[in-house]
């Protein structure tokens, strides 16, 4: 017979996370979580998953949110293991990737009196959740009546919270607190679905159940764009979407229509600037002027390109129009309306508005476009052994469908040089974009799609997030692809730190091999130090295995940041 636990405030907890189709529950061993443990662990609904560190339990279930768009579960024992999801957490919130925090915690009678592993729980993660709330466990002395009003007060707050991550597509604390005993347990759970009973309001991520536009408000915009003959449309960070796919697809019909996506986009087709870094990062400022929108229309989330901020910051449109059903972020400083709606929808209605305009607007930048995609070819032809040369050949090598996700820093920069097919889909952490947790995330996505995951990473934020590998779930085909430049090579590229004098307080030097990790975490191991043995290695790195493999890339650091240079300035 299955185990669960005896208190009632951990079963209304259990109950409601399957009633709101939480299948996934990746939990970080510890005591004062017991109940929830227990209960998710027996119930039959619900995976999960055992992952000792809490910052790498958080960014692994942040990958499978990522992966599949809803609401994954990660639970923690009280104290400072908190504390280690915040990363992962304002990652989901700048990201919107729906996660439910359940915190275990002592009773408030039991805070800030001297007990270790207290800390104040409630609130924790302030500016950067969509929702938080303290539950309250009843007391064994409470007489029936008493303890349902306080399981009904708790149940408003856990259907909030649920409602809100998948809604918001985002972040939501609920923190639990429990008193010992922890480990009682009862053959069955108790019926609270009384207390959990939603109003059927339909799929809030549908498009079926968005309000459209009025045609009214559409017009005034439509006008505006039918009498441009510069437009700009920029896609950041987006998954895989055929529909989208179609409706961007139709927009580059327009010529006076340019469309830019970067490698995060999931967006591919030959009329778009597919490497938006490749083709404008040798403008200068009055080069762009000729390229410069009349409207500016993005949808998306985060951009990458440092180079197209910093020009469209300079030379702004007479207007900018973001479509995203939730936010609108003032990336170019020029924003001038939201349309609050999601992009499917916003294309569906709009194009019965439009018409074509004639221009050369696209056509310029087509023709930027094959110019530097030719010189390009060129440099890489003859370029010598380095981190660009490495990109060149590890792009090229991906399997058919690869699930590519792609850590921070260098990596996702170099990653905008280069053009990727269409059966690509292509994630990275662009909320905060930071080193850590890529490891984990790739590991959480790779659990939840039948494609090969290949994860392409520097050798810096592999080694920050190496206890990922400290895990039990990694399927034999999972692919690490580490780029070890001896550390902290972006600060050689990026302007600045290399004339600080203080270089060594930026870069990350070191001697640092992944041989012992994968011998330790049970990875095949491969290396390479030479093109050829680059070439060698990709032949069969993706093929079958019996476990998962690394490979592991070595470039001289000191070349790298001369031949980038040298790229640009031959393109």
């Amino acid at each position: 017979m299955p185990k669960y636990p005896k208190k009632k405030l951990a079963q209304l907890i259990i109950q409601a996370c399957v009633q709101n189709d939480i299948e996934q529950v990746v939990i970080s061993p510890g005591s004062r979580n017991a109940p929830l443990t227990l209960g998710f662990v027996n119930h039959p609904e619900v995976n999960t998953f055992s992952i000792v560190d809490e910052r790498c339990a958080a960014f692994f279930a942040l990958g499978i949110a990522q992966k599949r768009r809803k609401t994954v579960a990660i639970l923690c024992t009280s104290g400072s293991a908190l504390l280690n999801y915040y990363p992962a957490i304002a990652e989901a919130y700048y990201s919107r990737i729906p996660l439910l925090i359940i915190s275990a915690d002592r009773p408030k009678r039991l805070i800030d009196i001297g007990d270790g592993q207290t800390i104040r729980q409630e609130g924790v993660f302030g500016h950067h959740i969509f929702y938080q709330a303290g539950l309250e466990e009843p007391e064994e002395y409470q007489n029936e009546s008493a303890s349902m009003d306080i399981l009904a007060e708790n149940a408003v707050k856990i259907k909030e919270a649920l409602k809100i991550a998948q809604a918001e597509q985002g972040p939501v604390h609920l923190n639990v607190p429990l008193d010992e005993p922890l480990y009682e347990t009862s053959e069955s759970l108790k019926e609270f679905k009384h207390l959990l009973v939603e109003e059927e309001t339909g799929d809030k991520n549908s498009l079926l159940d968005e309000v459209p536009l009025s045609v009214e408000a559409l017009e005034e915009f439509s006008n505006i764009w039918n009498n441009s003959s510069k437009k700009l449309v920029l896609v950041g960070c987006s998954d895989p979407d055929e529909l989208l796919q179609t409706q961007i697809s139709h927009l580059v019909k327009d010529p006076s229509v340019v469309v830019l996506t970067e490698t995060t986009s999931n967006l591919r087709n030959p009329l778009f600037i597919n490497n938006i870094d490749q083709l404008i990062f040798p403008l200068e400022g009055y080069e762009f002027e000729k390229f410069q929108p009349e409207i500016l229309l993005t949808l998306g989330g985060m951009v990458v390109s440092k180079k197209v901020k910093q020009l469209l910051r300079n030379y702004k449109p007479d207007h900018h129009w973001h479509v995203d059903g939730r936010q609108a972020l003032d990336t170019f400083l020029c924003l001038t309306h939201h349309f609050k709606i999601s992009p499917q929808l916003f294309f569906s209605q709009f194009f019965f508005l439009t018409k074509n305009k004639e221009s050369d607007f696209q056509n310029k930048w087509l023709e930027l476009k094959k110019k530097r995609k030719e010189l390009h070819a060129k440099f890489l032809d003859d370029a010598p052994y380095s981190d660009l040369k490495v990109f060149e050949k590890v792009f090229d090598s991906l399997p058919f469908g690869t699930n590519l996700q792609l850590s921070n820093s260098s990596i996702i920069r170099y990653s905008q040089l280069f053009d990727f097919d269409s059966d690509k889909s292509i994630f990275c952490n662009r909320g905060a974009s930071g080193i850590d947790g890529s490891t984990s995330t790739a590991l959480g996505s790779a659990i939840v799609t039948e494609e090969q995951t290949v994860f392409i990473t520097g050798d810096i934020s592999f080694f920050y997030d190496s206890n990922a590998l400290w895990n039990n779930y990694i399927p034999r085909n999972f692919r690490i692809i580490v780029i070890n430049n001896g550390g902290g090579g972006i600060f050689k590229i990026i302007p600045g730190p290399k004339a600080s004098g203080a270089l060594d307080y930026f870069e990350t030097t070191h001697s640092l091999n992944a041989s012992k990790l994968c011998e330790m975490f049970e990875f095949s191991y491969y290396s390479a130090h030479t093109t050829d043995e680059l070439e060698a290695v990709l032949q069969d790195f993706y093929g079958p295995s019996d476990k998962p493999s690394l490979l592991e890339i070595f470039t001289f650091k000191e070349d790298n940041d001369s031949v980038l240079r040298t790229y640009f300035k031959s393109i």
